[in-house]
């Protein structure tokens, strides 16, 4: 990478459709999380276009380039790593970004990532507790950053030692994004329905999460 961050790219750790994550080694020997976006993963095109339109930050016509395309959408994830960062919510700290490269803290170890939420199993008082912080992070996110995740799920929290990890931010859009608070209600939803349906929390209904998040 040009600017020297990384030392050297070892393993995948997971590959997808549209982006591959790689286990990394920075200048003094630190992990790192390398995910570079595929630049010719054109069917990627049409399920990503609505979380650009209508975000102020990328006003204008998009890219014809599928290309240039990716390498907006990886600026756009790293961009919202760094705000959602910067207001306290536990994410992978955002280190480096070019083109259509993000480097991040490696959540994980030994080039072995963390686990998500839907693949660990804990007793009923951590479950609760994570419930909460995430609560306590998408509220974070939306009244500190500005931004709503879009996509929050069991499959994008990864728990670590304790604690959890919200991943997968490329499509958080901000808070004036036309779409904002229907994608805010359906991550709430999505949360209520892991940890009351498949966990057996006794939590707060969506719209009362919904209020919490929003309102106060």
């Amino acid at each position: 990478m040009k600017k020297g961050v990384i030392r050297d790219l070892k393993g995948t750790v997971s590959a997808g459709k549209e982006a591959r994550v790689y286990w990394g080694k920075g200048r003094k020997g630190e992990d790192l999380a390398v995910k570079i976006y595929l630049t010719s993963a054109a069917e990627f095109r049409k399920g990503i276009i609505k979380y650009i339109r209508g975000d102020p930050r990328f006003e204008g016509a998009l890219p014809k380039s599928f290309r240039k395309l990716m390498i907006l959408w990886a600026r756009k994830e790293f961009k919202n790593y760094v705000l959602m960062h910067r207001a306290g919510a536990s994410v992978p700290e955002p280190i480096a970004h070019h083109e259509n490269v993000l480097v991040m803290e490696f959540i994980g170890e030994e080039g072995v990532r963390a686990p998500l939420l839907k693949e660990v199993r804990l007793d009923y008082g951590e479950y609760e507790e994570i419930f909460w912080r995430l609560i306590e992070d998408v509220k974070r996110i939306y009244r500190d950053a500005g931004l709503v995740h879009g996509d929050l799920s069991e499959f994008n929290v990864m728990v670590w030692e304790g604690k959890h990890y919200i991943i997968d931010v490329s499509q958080a859009v901000k808070v004036a994004h036309p779409n904002a608070l229907d994608y805010l209600r359906r991550d709430l939803y999505n949360l209520w329905r892991f940890f009351s349906k498949e966990v057996g929390l006794d939590i707060p209904t969506p719209e009362e999460l919904f209020r919490t998040v929003t309102e106060g």
